[in-house]
């Protein structure tokens, strides 16, 4: 199972870190990953528990 939100999809995304010395800025890879939390959802019926981003969280609470 692959870390993503179990609502919108969202998962890790690639960048980089922001170098601050040097005339030769080498830019070192690094993952940025979503804040996905555990959440007891209805899925299909049947309470289960899935990964939800923090987002999808306070637009559940907003509509609930």
């Amino acid at each position: 199972m692959s870390r993503e939100c179990a609502i919108c999809g969202k998962t890790s995304m690639g960048g980089f870190n922001p170098q601050s010395t040097g005339m030769n800025r080498v830019r070192a890879h690094r993952r940025m990953t979503a804040n996905l939390q555990k959440m007891r959802l209805p899925v299909n019926g049947i309470e289960r528990n899935v990964l939800v981003c923090t987002r999808c969280q306070r637009t559940l609470q907003k509509t609930a």
